[in-house]
């Protein structure tokens, strides 16, 4: 069993590499002289959306993955971090069809899950939970993450209890990928194959709702995420214009042309409005995923004492 895993995984990523050659054809790798830079900021407008709130009694082994509740039973998942003033966290800034430049190294879409979230391998443990002011331990969901069409993608589930993996190309709202999480140390996955002009897709645990990561297909080195300032910096891009998108989850992108002079930098600002923040129906709720007056007999804070 073991060796037919790693065996299927390892096909899975030969064959993402072919479908990799054949779209990689339409970048080119060159030496980048006189190249300019992009920087700027993302914005968000108004009044930050409530985060999204998970009753752990509603899911399998709810109570195992208490580390990252609010120490009353739910999981609360931020969707939107904004700092003073807006600045937008775990924004995408992403140049569009560029066909030649720096070089484009692999961008390689390695998944843990720990404590029942999703997290990017190379994210260190450290950066996994911060302390609020209070003194409270807070989990720091790693929400959005950079990936390329055609590669393989890959999971380790870390936690002692079994989960799933749902990707959806959300821009159809069908899933393109799915496969079991069972305790192991090898990972699980497949090829993540896009519809060509697709670009923004999703997993979700099939066993746990709030277990959510989102990510956003480039094919050029030329991106970036923003960080709690909302800041951005493209370097060494060729001298040229260029169409310039900013996306965020339940955001429509939105798209800037600028132009780079040689030895120069533009800078722009991309600001969305939090009233046009557009989630799925099956994913709307106004309090609770499924509030406690749904269940009248049922305290949903409680849990299964000593864990909540």
């Amino acid at each position: 069993m073991k060796n037919t895993s790693l065996c299927s995984l390892a096909l899975a990523i030969m064959v993402a590499g072919v479908f990799w050659y054949s779209e990689a054809l339409g970048y080119e790798e060159v030496d980048v002289r006189n190249g300019g830079s992009i920087t700027g900021t993302v914005w968000l407008n108004g009044p930050i959306p409530e985060p999204r709130v998970f009753p752990l009694v509603l899911y399998p082994f709810g109570p195992f993955c208490k580390k990252v509740s609010d120490g009353k039973g739910h999981i609360v998942l931020e969707e939107f971090i904004v700092e003073t003033g807006g600045a937008l966290q775990d924004a995408v800034v992403a140049v569009q069809h560029v066909e030649r430049g720096k070089t484009f190294p692999v961008i390689k879409s390695e998944f843990v899950v720990e404590d029942c979230m999703f997290h990017p391998a190379d994210v260190p443990d450290s950066e996994q939970f911060t302390v609020n002011k209070d003194g409270k331990l807070r989990h720091a969901h790693p929400l959005v993450s950079v990936m390329e069409n055609h590669r393989a993608i890959s999971v380790v589930n870390r936690d002692p209890v079994i989960h799933n993996s749902q990707i959806f190309q959300s821009e159809r709202g069908n899933i393109i990928l799915n496969f079991p999480l069972p305790v192991s140390t090898e990972p699980r996955g497949g090829v993540v194959n896009f519809e060509r002009g697709r670009r923004i897709s999703q997993m979700i645990c099939g066993m746990h709702e709030f277990m959510q990561s989102w990510g956003f297909m480039v094919d050029n080195p030329y991106y970036a995420k923003t960080k709690k300032d909302g800041e951005f910096a493209i370097n060494d891009l060729p001298p040229g214009t260029y169409r310039v998108v900013a996306w965020h989850p339940h955001l429509k992108p939105i798209e800037r042309e600028v132009t780079v002079p040689a030895n120069g930098r533009v800078s722009i600002a991309f600001d969305f409005d939090s009233r046009q923040v557009v989630r799925p129906s099956y994913e709307s709720q106004e309090q609770f995923r499924v509030g406690p007056e749904a269940h009248p007999h049922d305290h949903l804070e409680s849990c299964e004492a000593p864990y909540c």
